[in-house]
């Protein structure tokens, strides 16, 4: 490991101690390199900005950032065990290339600001990929929805209720993820704010150019307060970490949904071959893997927000107990996101069995139409429920499932979708 940025003179360190105090933070980091080293440029033009650097050691300063940027894009540069983590490594770079002008750099800064505006940077990217994937799910929903509507059962506690139909069902998640976006955008503004400048939570010495730096990050505004910022770190992870939930919980809802389909009792829906897999001792097994893991992938994300959400026991003020939400916070949206991703191409290719779907629809599921019916006309619901209940059996004289479909004038029903209203709610986002 490189020499500390916080080693003092006599102070010894045990190698133990300093693997157990690093964890994966050098490994973490290069999720967030790039971020930390835009946020290093913007805080250099701050400086430069009130005459904390000269010109011509900002422009060194950037170049030099830029060059690591490059060279770790390009595999060139490795975040590895010679580093504590990423802060230390670009100062380290910036000090290698350009000397005593490399330690700089930190002016005015502490690894506190600097890791909360590369984290923010970070989970603002993210939200904007769920909220731009659960749009993209949406969209093809509502597209098959639109596109064509096949009888099949609905169910209440796993049993076969009324009869409902594929765009319903697609209409239904559909709406589901459009509110996922929506919860996505709306985090993203919550957390849209610029901590670069509160160093260690209580502010410092000097005059830093905070609305610049706001500006120059493009946040939405800037947060105000040091200790709040502190505080922050964590609340702010959390809260993406439910916005990301939301839409797995609506993932894992879907998975099921298709796990059961697909199964040989049900028959409903066909997967395209390539989100199945072959038994390696069962010849005549196409195993649901994909769905499965789909469906697993909200326990990471559950994982993730319980472990921050524990972290969260501390007093105000920064603690070094924080270092261990950057884990939980990559891995919470890397398995999230993944699965989430893998959703729009699967739900265009699924097919749908229609024969197997109708065969399924048996007479007692128009008993509500048949008690709906007799309200309609006079008689008490509670007399005409107990009716329908009595002659279940010869409800289905006379009826098809595209008839009760179509007596099903509620708004947002299947005679009545209004699609449109979903449509237009999908395109404000």
């Amino acid at each position: 490991m490189s020499d500390l940025l916080w080693q003092k003179t006599g102070v010894q360190t045990d190698a133990r101690i300093m693997r157990f105090l690093a964890g994966d933070d050098v490994l973490l980091d290069r999720e967030f390199l790039l971020f930390d080293i835009e946020a290093s440029k913007a805080h250099v033009e701050g400086l430069v900005r009130i005459g904390l650097l000269a010109d011509a050691e900002g422009s060194k300063l950037l170049r030099e950032l830029d060059a690591l940027a490059r060279d770790f894009s390009a595999g060139e540069f490795v975040l590895d065990e010679r580093f504590e983590d990423g802060h230390s490594a670009i100062e380290a770079r910036l000090s290698d290339q350009l000397g005593a002008l490399g330690g700089k750099v930190h002016t005015g800064r502490s690894r506190n600001d600097q890791v909360l505006v590369a984290t923010r940077l970070w989970l603002k990217t993210k939200l904007g990929e769920l909220a731009e994937t659960c749009n993209a799910v949406a969209a093809v929903c509502l597209d098959r929805a639109e596109a064509e509507s096949l009888p099949m059962p609905g169910y209440t506690h796993l049993q076969r209720a009324v009869v409902s139909s594929t765009a319903m069902w697609f209409a239904g998640f559909a709406e589901a993820f459009i509110d996922n976006a929506w919860r996505a955008r709306q985090t993203l503004n919550l957390i849209d704010a610029n901590p670069l400048g509160t160093a260690a939570g209580y502010g410092v010495n000097l005059k830093l150019d905070r609305d610049f730096t706001t500006q120059r990050l493009g946040f939405a505004r800037m947060q105000v307060s040091p200790i709040y910022a502190q505080l922050s770190r964590g609340k702010f992870e959390l809260a993406a970490l439910e916005a990301l939930a939301s839409a797995a919980l609506d993932l894992r809802r879907l998975a099921w949904d298709l796990s059961l389909f697909t199964t040989s009792e049900y028959g409903f829906v066909k997967l395209p071959g390539i989100y199945t897999t072959g038994s390696s001792i069962m010849p005549n097994k196409r195993n649901p893997d994909v769905i499965e893991l789909i469906r697993a992938s909200y326990a990471s994300v559950a994982a993730a927000r319980t472990e921050i959400e524990q972290l969260l026991s501390l007093p105000s003020g920064y603690q070094r107990d924080l270092q261990l939400s950057k884990g939980a916070i990559v891995h919470g949206f890397h398995h999230g996101l993944g699965a989430l991703a893998l959703l729009p191409d699967l739900l265009s290719g699924i097919e749908w069995n229609a024969d197997a779907m109708r065969a399924a629809i048996e007479s007692s599921m128009y008993a509500t139409d048949v008690a709906i019916e007799a309200a309609r006309a006079g008689v008490p619901f509670r007399e005409a429920y107990r009716h329908a209940a009595d002659s279940a059996q010869h409800a289905a004289e006379g009826r098809t499932p595209e008839s009760s479909l179509g007596a099903r004038i509620s708004p947002g029903a299947a005679a009545d979708p209004q699609f449109e209203q979903l449509r237009q709610r999908l395109s404000d986002l």
